[in-house]
């Protein structure tokens, strides 16, 4: 799987920071600013073939985050290229200072509901969203409850009927 992460930083050198590979598992860690284009590579060129996105997701990491730029969160894409048979595993750090990143739904239609879930159950937006509201929590709901520092007894504003 090492060649993945090889074709990827020969196409776009400057995205992959990191990468590791646990229990056969395949990770690159890209910058921020090279999202889309690094997923544009892993869909178009045929040694890769990404074709699926099969999760995405986040992590709060505020343990981690010393300071102002720190990637307090870290998005998670799982990918699957279903000719070759191959995953891989993408994660992109998220400043709690911006909290955003672009969105892939314009390009990859299966991100759409998920990057909806990650906006409203950690608060990160994602730039180019065509319908970026909350998929899980009603309108009225105050913060965000995946956040780590999210208080687990605080009390939400009561909802009444739907007037309709």
């Amino acid at each position: 799987m090492i060649e993945l992460v090889a074709i990827l930083r020969d196409r776009v050198p400057e995205a992959v920071l990191a990468h590791h590979a646990q229990h056969g598992d395949e990770t690159v860690v890209v910058a921020p600013e090279s999202l889309v284009r690094v997923f544009e590579c892993l869909r178009e060129e045929p040694e890769l073939a990404f074709d699926m996105l099969m999760d995405l997701t986040a992590v709060d990491h505020s343990e981690r985050a010393d300071g102002p730029g720190d990637p307090r969160f870290e998005v998670v894409y799982h990918l699957y290229a279903s000719t070759h048979g191959h995953r891989l595993r993408v994660k992109v750090g998220v400043a709690e200072e911006a909290c955003e990143l672009d969105s892939l739904a314009p390009a990859w239609p299966a991100a759409d509901w998920m990057e909806r879930e990650v906006f409203d159950l950690y608060g990160i937006r994602f730039r180019g969203h065509p319908d970026l509201r909350r998929i899980l929590l009603y309108d009225g709901f105050e913060g965000h409850p995946l956040r780590k520092d999210y208080p687990k007894t605080r009390r939400q504003p009561l909802v009444g009927p739907c007037d309709s």
